[in-house]
């Protein structure tokens, strides 16, 4: 076991859910636009954690595959998904040397940065398919402890995805935001 994989399952032990059992905000507040713009429903939710955004796209009809570095926060996810009744492909993987093999109508990136992962995600999409992204951005009220390449500099996420077939439907950043961010929705070409 790796020290990330170590780290992160030490956090999800518990009985509560580390981040709740809501999912993000901004994936809340775009599941309509995000259903009338996806051509199919197969999703993907990278670094899902206790998959609180995995169950909730599922509840929606989305067939999801979650993959995430901590066995014990995908327990819980996998015990979750099964008491609900819902699709939901828990898979232990290190997003560091993992390949996307397979197509996907939607993926996810919330609380998450691994730049090398992006031209993957994008590549994984079927035509038409949507990427919501959601990160930290560096800013003085970022919470710590964040390794400065885990966080997305200003400006940054929008030309990670400039160069790509699609568009980008909505990008901002929220720099004095609690919990910094960054987010965008990318429509990928037909």
């Amino acid at each position: 076991m790796n020290d990330d994989s170590t780290r992160w399952d030490e956090r999800y032990r518990g009985e509560e859910f580390l981040l709740g059992t809501e999912p993000s905000r901004f994936l809340f507040e775009r599941i309509e636009e995000v259903k009338r713009l996806c051509p199919g429903r197969r999703a993907l939710d990278i670094a899902c954690g206790e998959g609180r955004n995995s169950i909730f796209l599922a509840r929606h009809g989305f067939s999801v595959t979650g993959l995430d570095i901590s066995p014990v926060g995908l327990a819980k996810a996998r015990d979750w998904a099964r008491r609900e009744g819902l699709d939901c492909d828990f898979r232990p993987v290190n997003l560091e040397t993992y390949r996307i093999a397979e197509t996907f109508d939607l993926i996810i990136n919330f609380n998450f940065l691994l730049r090398d992962l992006i031209p993957q995600e994008v590549a994984a999409l079927t035509p038409g398919g949507i990427i919501l992204f959601d990160t930290i951005l560096e800013s003085p009220t970022a919470p710590v402890p964040h390794r400065k390449d885990f966080l997305l500099q200003p400006g940054e996420l929008a030309r990670l995805f400039a160069p790509y077939p699609g568009t980008i439907l909505f990008c901002g950043e929220y720099p004095d935001s609690a919990t910094p961010t960054a987010k965008l929705i990318y429509h990928h070409s037909k």
